[in-house]
């Protein structure tokens, strides 16, 4: 259901619209009645990985429609178009989803990060700082700055260790966007989330990819035999958490998203082969690590949960049953689609 009451003056722009985290952020904030546009480089992709185009009920798919425009626009090379977006919209608030992901390969091509993870963000930011209409700028980061945390659970900072250039390139864009908000007040935000997934996932994902797998018998590999330990938080809560700091948050301030558990790779894929009746040896092949794996990324999210009263309302169980549930009901098409990453300079 579409909550119109809680229409006021908040505007939002979503950059990165078609990503993951960014669709869910654009449904969740459309349907508590704000007023959205999203931004992204490519047409948005099927309905299946786009949650609010999922509502059955036609009154509210109507008020959606209303309430959202896409733009396709390439922060690479469509600058001036973004910010003519943006001085017509006059957003209040903008959250940044979009990045160059994807770990092992940044090694193989590591010029196409540092442009879009550094360059193109310094030319937005550089422009965005002159815009005194801008309340909020949330700028979603990543764990990966931090590089390995040896198994602790450590608190935000701006102590980086990253292993990869992708890390390297999206730890200089927080720090850079460190010394705007030192420097001009630019009212930044950021947000580090671990190991996000959830229903609408890219299919290439450890838990997309080991349940397509399951149900298919199509074989996986799991690299470095999935030795390595994440904190896995559905999307849901994260998105109820990034909507609290956007609405709420001091600028300049730097938040953990994340659970408290944590679980090796290799027992999560064990944990969702059981739950398919899939023996674990049937459809996986243990292969070489990845250059640069962390062996871990623990976040204490102890700030958020304080000042926000925010916690988790999904385990891992749920979540994983909710993914499934999407996988089953589109898995028609999701079998014939890749399930690789491609990857687009």
């Amino acid at each position: 259901m579409i909550y119109l009451n809680n229409l006021n003056n908040h505007k939002f722009l979503v950059i990165g619209s078609n990503s993951f985290s960014g669709s869910h952020f654009v449904n969740r904030a459309i349907t508590e009645g704000y007023k959205v546009w999203g931004v992204s480089r490519s047409e948005e992709p099927h309905d299946i990985f786009l949650p609010y185009k999922w509502e059955k009920s036609t009154s509210d798919n109507k008020i959606k429609t209303k309430l959202f425009s896409f733009n396709k626009i390439d922060l690479n090379n469509d600058l001036d178009k973004l910010i003519e977006l943006i001085d017509e919209v006059k957003p209040s608030h903008i959250l940044n989803f979009a990045s160059q992901g994807m770990v092992a390969e940044s090694w193989l091509k590591p010029l196409n990060w540092y442009k879009t993870n550094v360059l193109a963000q310094v030319a937005l930011h550089d422009e965005l700082r002159k815009k005194d209409f801008i309340e909020k700028y949330v700028h979603i980061s990543t764990p990966e700055v931090y590089g390995n945390t040896e198994q602790k659970w450590i608190k935000e900072s701006y102590i980086f260790s990253p292993s990869t250039p992708y890390a390297v390139s999206r730890a200089s864009c927080d720090l850079h966007l460190l010394s705007f908000y030192k420097a001009y007040n630019f009212p930044v935000i950021f947000t580090r989330a671990a190991n996000v997934y959830g229903p609408g996932q890219q299919l290439y994902r450890i838990i997309p990819r080991t349940i397509l797998s399951t149900r298919t018998k199509k074989p996986m590999n799991l690299h470095g035999g999935g030795v390595s330990e994440r904190s896995f938080i559905h999307i849901d809560d994260v998105i109820d958490a990034t909507l609290k700091l956007a609405l709420h948050g001091e600028p300049g301030t730097n938040w953990h998203i994340s659970t408290k558990d944590s679980i090796k790779i290799i027992d999560l894929v064990k944990l969702i082969c059981k739950y398919s009746n899939v023996k674990f040896e049937s459809i996986v092949n243990i292969s070489s690590e990845r250059l640069g794996k962390d062996q871990s990324y623990l976040l204490d999210s102890s700030a958020i949960r304080k000042e926000f009263n925010w916690e988790e309302k999904v385990d891992l169980k749920q979540g994983i049953q909710a993914t499934f549930e999407w996988i089953d009901l589109n898995i028609s098409k999701l079998r014939n689609m890749s399930w690789d990453y491609t990857h687009k300079a």
